[in-house]
């Protein structure tokens, strides 16, 4: 290749581009969210220059402006984590309007009628990794989300809560069996990014015990927990709502087959989207504005809406925010431990380079928590943890480590054979200063930011595995579309071409290793 331009570097910080592995970027959750709230849009109007589209919205961006504003503070990857089987197809196409970034998606799996059945009638484990696998092939996936494994299904029969070992009363079954054959399909079929796991109650004070319990009741097998801040509450003191961060912690340093992101919040308003109805349900109630969408998706997932504002005066909020960041602080190995706030969840995830501030500054991170609720100061132990996180371990978990976890073999390093996804910054004592604005972003090769601003638009990849299957799975399958489902099977399933056709997005197969425990 012909080098037609050098750029001097001497001085300079260089990374590979970043990876958000966990963030609520694609799917029809998202633009319920956007039409539930035209204020957002009104309150940060986004203007189109002669490069770049016009576009709207703080908490929840439309498409093109997501992919400016993560390009523009240095990352090229997004990983959506709640795609539902029914609504694979929109949500590929959404993210298809996402400039710049490779994109992947982890399709939702363990609250589907088909699934259950085939759980009930106590069908063979291979029969189970068949059926993940044609799912992942069905959908364009590279990963397997279970969101509350079995009870968003049951609160389809009214149950209103499901604990770990509690049974969904019509299948007969618990979120306990449901991980374990779903964790054993994904590592069987050689799949690189673990069962990706938002466990039973979210957000409930004391769910710190159904996480630990989660944690060592896996047997071994490699596991995923997303937003583990929401899964670490106690329920000691006045306000019976605690911390949980250092025994989820201890557990996580001890349990090496178990990674975790973190799920930070950050205060301000937002709006909560997530496939658990059952949980979005309950906290509808704290919905701020007053307004919430709930409902159902064909027979294989919910869909929740809540709009939400943490505030640094309210005991909950406040403490939530010391919680993530204790979490951060005491998990040990930056390699299992990852960087979101579950945007938009715990807030938008244009607050990345704040959150870093926070982690790499201990004197930035005390002056912050003197001005949370001051009883919430007293429940924490944040000010007492010295650790500060070096540019290494930022690097590790929003770049090496997430790579890792994902399954890009060529993306998060600066090493042979990799991509060049590259984020240049000017040292800065001011961590959120330069991670919010990097001097250049590379685009497999290409520059696409200068000086924290767009200069070229290109369009990434969208990652995905293609584990084998046994095909006569589908003689059955066909049977269950046509009796419950609204669409065929063949309309259900989502060929290369739809992805590829608009002539911007292609497709990269990521490998997998079939293996046996």
């Amino acid at each position: 290749t012909q080098v037609d331009q050098e750029i001097d570097l001497r001085g300079k910080i260089v990374m590979a581009g970043a990876i958000d592995m966990h963030t609520h970027v694609g799917g029809g959750k998202n633009n319920i969210a956007r039409i539930l709230l035209p204020e957002d849009h009104r309150s940060d109007p986004v203007a189109a220059t002669e490069l770049t589209r016009s576009g709207t919205g703080r908490a929840l961006p439309s498409s093109y402006v997501t992919g400016y504003r993560y390009a523009e503070m240095g990352y090229t990857s997004v990983f959506e984590p709640a795609v539902l089987p029914a609504n694979a197809r929109q949500a590929h196409m959404e993210m298809g309007d996402i400039p710049i970034l490779d994109k992947g998606g982890y399709v939702l799996m363990g609250s589907d009628d088909y699934f259950l059945q085939m759980m009930a009638a106590k069908k063979d484990q291979q029969a189970i990794n068949d059926y993940v696998a044609w799912t992942l092939h069905a959908t364009k996936c590279i990963g397997v989300k279970v969101v509350n494994p079995g009870g968003i299904n049951a609160f389809k029969f009214n149950q209103r809560q499901l604990d770990l070992d509690e049974n969904n009363k019509f299948y007969n079954v618990t979120p306990r069996d449901i991980l374990s054959v779903l964790a054993t399909a994904v590592k069987e079929l050689g799949i690189s990014h673990p069962l990706h796991v938002h466990g039973c109650n979210l957000g409930v004070p004391g769910n710190k015990d159904t996480t630990l319990s989660t944690i060592e009741g896996v047997g071994g097998l490699p596991m995923h927990l997303t937003h583990i801040q929401f899964h670490s509450y106690g329920v000691e003191g006045d306000f019976k709502f605690s911390s949980g961060a250092a025994e989820i912690a201890e557990a996580i340093n001890k349990n090496k087959n178990i990674t975790v992101d973190v799920g930070q919040v950050m205060f301000g308003q937002t709006v909560t989207v997530s496939g658990d109805s059952m949980k979005q349900y309950a906290n509808h109630k704290h919905a701020s504005p007053n307004k919430w969408v709930c409902l159902d998706i064909e027979c294989d997932a919910g869909c929740g809406l809540v709009p939400f504002k943490y505030r640094d005066q309210n005991f909950v909020n406040a403490l939530q925010w010391a919680i993530g960041l204790e979490t951060f602080l005491l998990v040990e190995d930056p390699w299992r431990i990852f960087l979101t706030t579950d945007h938009p969840n715990g807030a938008p995830f244009t607050t990345y380079p704040h959150l870093i501030r926070l982690l790499m500054d201990r004197s930035f991170r005390n002056d912050m928590l003197k001005t949370i609720h001051p009883e919430a100061q007293k429940m924490t132990t944040l000010g007492a943890i010295d650790r500060e996180y070096s540019l290494q371990e930022i690097a590790i978990m929003t770049r090496a480590g997430a790579a890792k976890l994902v399954g890009l073999e060529n993306r998060g390093h600066l090493g042979v054979g990799a991509w060049a996804d590259i984020t240049v910054y000017t040292p800065d004592d001011n961590r959120e200063k330069m991670f919010e604005k990097p001097d250049y972003v590379f685009k497999d090769g290409e520059l696409v930011v200068r000086d924290g601003e767009i200069v070229h638009i290109k369009w990434g990849t969208t990652h995905i595995v293609t584990p084998e299957f046994d095909r006569g799975i589908e003689k059955d399958l066909a049977k269950y579309f046509s009796r419950h489902m609204t669409m065929k099977m063949g309309n259900f399933k989502i060929s290369d071409d739809e992805i590829t056709e608009d002539g911007r997005n292609t497709l990269t197969v990521q490998s997998t290793q079939r293996g046996v425990l």
